[in-house]
């Protein structure tokens, strides 16, 4: 596993670039050491996250906004102020329903994201 080292202590959201990953998708990656992540991540509404899994366990908080998210094939309304787990290795997906920002935490950090 390569090491990225660590963020700068103070990332202002103004000071960072929105990076597109998906159509009606963009994320900031707002802070990172290697056993963490926090990223900022943007929905239009109809933006899809695809179904996907992988190795790090990721808790998501709604700042604002309306998903329909799918983990383990159970789908659940996630809206202003609610949060998902997600454990390593289960399949998970999301359609935003109405526009909005979501705060994704990954341990340990995202690499694919560092590339």
């Amino acid at each position: 596993m390569k090491t990225f080292g660590a963020s700068k202590e103070f990332l202002l959201d103004n000071d960072q670039e929105w990076e597109t990953v998906g159509e009606g998708v963009k994320r900031k990656i707002m802070g990172y050491d290697d056993k963490i992540m926090l990223v900022k991540v943007f929905f239009d509404e109809g933006g899809i996250g695809y179904e996907h899994e992988h190795h790090h366990s990721q808790v998501t908080y709604c700042i604002d906004g309306e998903w329909e998210f799918t983990i383990g094939g159970v789908t659940k309304t996630v809206k202003d102020g609610d949060s998902v787990y997600i454990p390593p290795h289960v399949l998970h997906g999301a359609k935003c329903t109405k526009a909005g920002v979501l705060i994704d935490v990954f341990s340990p950090i995202r690499e694919d994201f560092m590339e």
